[in-house]
This record gives C-alpha cells, structure tokens and sequence, in this order.
C-alpha cells in the first residue's frame, strides 16, 4: 500500500480544480496553437540576457487547471516513489493516514490549480521512460487573467513565456542543479523518521511563540512547526535555492519585457497585487506556500542588489556549483554572499 492514496489524490484535486468555460472555447485553441512560437522566441532572448545557453527544444503544452493538477501529482508520486517504504517505516503507511495524506494533497493541488498561470515541469523520468521536460500554460488562467485585467494577450502570454522559459534555462543549462535540487528533497525524506519527544518539542515551541509574541505557523506553515532541526535547515536551504531562482526569473522577464512590451509595467503591477491577495493570506500561511510568494520579493530584492553592487555579471557565480549558492540569511544580506563568493 502507497504511503499516500494517488487515485483518491487525484479525484479530490479533479473537483478541486474543477473545470471552466474558456477551456471548450477556440481561444484556448488558438493559444494551443501558438504556444511553440511564443516560447520559441522567448527562449532566444532569455538565453541571450542570462549567458545560459538553451539546450533542446522542450514540449509546449496549454493544460487546463485538472490536467495540470494531475501533472504534478504524478511528479510528487515520481519524487517519492524511491522513498515509499521508508514513508511507511516512519508510521505513515497504514490506511487511514494514506487515505488522508491524499486528499490533504489533491485539495492543495486542486486549489493552486485555479492560481497558475505558468510552469516549467523539472526534469523527471515519467512512467513511459521519457522525460517531464515541459513548458506548460494553464490556459484558462492566462486567458481568465487577460480578460479581467484587459491585458493585450500576444504581450501576456509572451510575458508569461519568458518566466518559465528562464527556469529550464536555469535546470537544463547550470548541469548541477537538477541533481542538487533533487538531493535537497530526497534529504527532507531522508530526516523524516519518528522524532523521540517530539510532541513535547512542539508544546515548548508553542510556548515559546505565544510567549514572545510570535505566530506559532510561520513562514514554513504546518511543515515548518512539525519539521525537525534538521527538516528545518533543508527546507531553508530549498527556500534560499528558489528565492534566487524565481528572483532570477522575475528580473529576467521583467527587464526583456520593459524592452519589448509596451504594457509591462502595468502588467508587474497588478500580478504583484494579486500575490499580496489578503484572501489568500491564511491558506498560505497554513501550508507553507507564503514561503513561495517571498521568494519573488526576497529574490528579486536580492539579485537587484548584487546587480547594483557588482554588476549583473556577478551573479555568474551562483551558478559555478551548490558552494557558491547563496544561503537564506545571504538573499537577505546580499552583501554577505558577495563577500564570501566575490
């Protein structure tokens, strides 16, 4: 029996996502159809402005909000295949945890799947032996989005195209990166064994928090207040790794879009407004994922800094290899990183 229940994953996250208009409509055909060309040309310049060299040609794909669900879940699945049984020794592998592991996971999956707009699928070997190398659009969301804002869509879709496009750049053309990726969430498997006294360390720091005037769910949601120390110090470097990541990816599309794009600017407006949704708050506090809208601020703040200081140059460095990766406290204190590596 799998630690988590796939098949009941992916039924909560199909009504979770549900379904939209726009997806049965020839707008969304039309976009289908244009895709390859419009990550075609925001490959070129992407490469061109980072020094990262763009190898192969990935699949372009326009998904609606369940297939995305259901892509990622079979990427979670691939991820945690090789560490099923020891999932299982931990004490997460009777039935009842594996029924409520799957629908805890589809509802998540299910909900972000009405939010995305874009995304690259990382490198994974798929179930045919084939690779997950894919730029994806959720259609019904760039289109919805488009709507709402008046956005002109060749700009916004091509907009969108060039975020995702910088992250394959960044997996396929820095060679260590999928694999140090990937190490860090093997690791946070790996440190995942039962935790003597555990419910009593939580208790303290429950105490503690309320003590000191602190939230007991941080940053980290639910995630961070059960993790272990050690569970801690991975998942900050997995925050640091993609604080410069998406960081990256925001520059990257903003500064080609301020040249290109005559509705850029109000573009970043309003997708920055939307991360700073107060509706949104408390969802992701609780699970964690506030850690993924700092990333945009904390990396941007940090790759314009070092920009600034040293010249957009200098950030060649980071991708020399997993040493010379800036730490979370160093996307804070960019001048520490460049001390340390300059």
């Amino acid at each position: 029996m799998s630690a988590v229940n796939w098949k009941l994953a992916a039924r909560v996250a199909g009504r979770f996502s549900g379904s939209h208009p726009l997806e049965s409509t020839y707008h969304f055909r039309q976009f289908e159809r244009r895709a390859t060309d419009l990550v075609a040309r925001a490959a070129e310049l992407a490469s061109a402005e980072t020094g990262i060299d763009w190898v192969g040609d990935p699949v372009v794909a326009v998904v609606t909000r369940n297939e995305w669900a259901q892509t990622n879940l079979q990427s979670f699945g691939t991820l945690l295949a090789s560490a099923e049984e020891h999932i299982k020794n931990t004490g997460f592998g009777n039935r009842l945890t594996s029924r409520l592991l799957g629908a805890e996971v589809g509802a998540l999956v299910g909900i972000l799947a009405k939010r995305v707009l874009g995304q690259y699928e990382l490198v994974l070997p798929s179930e045919d032996g084939g690779d997950g190398d894919t730029v994806m659009f959720v259609g019904v969301n760039v289109l919805d989005m488009e709507r709402k804002n008046e956005f002109r869509p060749e700009e916004f879709r091509f907009w969108v195209a060039l975020h995702e496009c910088t992250h394959r750049l960044q997996f396929t053309g820095v060679p260590w990166l999928k694999g140090y990726f990937l190490g860090l969430v093997e690791g946070l498997v790996e440190t995942s064994a039962p935790e003597p006294g555990r419910v009593q360390r939580i208790r303290e720091e429950m105490r503690s928090a309320a003590r000191e005037g602190r939230p007991l769910v941080d940053e980290r949601g639910l995630m961070g207040l059960l993790a272990t120390p050690d569970q801690r110090d991975l998942i900050d470097r997995v925050q640091a790794l993609m604080s410069l990541l998406e960081g990256h990816g925001h520059v990257v599309m903003d500064r080609i879009g301020a040249r290109v794009l005559v509705t850029q600017d109000r573009m970043a407006r309003v997708l920055k407004m939307r991360r700073k949704d107060p509706r949104m708050a408390s969802f992701l506090r609780l699970t964690g994922l506030e850690m993924k809208m700092k990333q945009y601020e904390q990396g941007e703040q940090f790759i314009l800094a070092v920009e600034r200081r040293a010249g957009f140059g200098a950030l060649d460095a980071v991708w020399s290899g997993p040493e010379a990766l800036p730490t979370l406290d160093e996307i804070r204190d960019p001048d520490r990183w460049l001390s340390r590596v300059a």
